[in-house]
């Protein structure tokens, strides 16, 4: 019945329910994010899968496989990395996720080829709606998300970072929007740029489209933490281990009512994360971590 009630009060606030509550799969995309573009418009020809995907011990790892094309988030990348983040995204079995590249180049944004005016404005639309799709599953996805950035990541790219719950980067990897530089401002990168870094940051970013570098993209908080790129794959298999320890019922109400308490005035935000509490005590996890800390041994979690 705690599962029940949680989820209904997040439903009320207009909240993403977690995988773990009780409910049904999880929601098709609109069909204009999968809508086959005009008639005759030129379509990506079929190929290699642009991402791949391998899990064990609750961390699930996607890699952007197309480092030829700087892993540019093409529509088929963005509709691959799409499926790799949604499968099985309510199994009790998936803890964490990590989004990492091959190359030197994290990812170097929209492929610009597809963004001439041989596609048309249908295709464009669909290339920027499923990117923002893709963006926004991160934030509502029922477990965290980290990327794991060892190189460039610009426009899209960095827009892929900035909406990832936890970032860790190696010390050679930089980061830009300079999509003003050939007449494409980054409006949609904007959109996550502007919430994780200071306005001004993000616009001086935005407007000049010059690079920062790990430590000031650490600095202004686009980044969790830096590390020698030795020490990269470590540090964030670190996190993610830790992350997959815990209850994955509490981390995943947690995740959805720290993204939903952000824009609410402060009164609301309190009482939307008091309840929450109430909600999280009631859970089976809480209780077995509440009674295994007074009986000091270590908790058994439901999954």
């Amino acid at each position: 019945m705690a599962a029940w009630a949680a989820a209904a009060r997040l439903r009320a606030f207009g909240t993403k329910v977690p995988g773990w509550l009780p409910r049904g799969p999880w929601a098709p995309l609109a069909a204009g994010f999968c809508s086959r573009g005009p008639a005759g418009a030129e379509r990506p020809e079929p190929g290699p899968r642009p991402t791949s995907m391998r899990q064990r011990d609750g961390i699930r790892s996607i890699v952007l496989s197309d480092p030829k094309r700087r892993n540019a988030l093409s529509l088929a990348m963005l509709k691959s990395l799409q499926s790799d983040i949604l499968h099985e995204a309510e199994s009790k079995d998936l803890k964490v996720i990590i989004i990492s590249a091959e190359g030197s180049v994290f990812s170097s944004g929209h492929d610009l080829k597809e963004l001439t005016d041989e596609q048309g404005p249908e295709y464009h639309a669909e290339v920027f709606q499923t990117c923002s799709e893709v963006m926004m599953r991160i934030q509502s996805h029922p477990v965290p998300i980290i990327a794991m950035v060892n190189g460039l990541a610009t426009a899209a790219g960095c827009q892929l970072v900035a909406s990832c719950d936890i970032a860790v980067a190696s010390d050679k990897s930089s980061f830009a929007t300079p999509g003003v530089n050939i007449g494409l401002f980054c409006s949609t990168p904007g959109v996550a740029l502007g919430r994780a870094v200071p306005r001004k940051v993000a616009l001086e970013m935005l407007f000049t489209g010059e690079p920062i570098t790990a430590q000031e993209a650490l600095l202004h908080g686009l980044l969790s933490r830096v590390v020698p790129e030795e020490q990269l794959e470590e540090e964030t298999m670190r996190i993610a281990r830790k992350i997959a320890s815990l209850s994955g019922p509490v981390v995943s109400l947690g995740k959805a009512a720290f993204y939903k308490q952000l824009p609410q005035d402060l009164r609301t935000a309190y009482h939307l994360t008091s309840q929450t509490m109430v909600d999280n005590v009631a859970l089976q996890d809480g209780q077995e971590g509440i009674k295994a800390f007074i009986q000091k041994r270590k908790p058994i979690w439901s999954h």
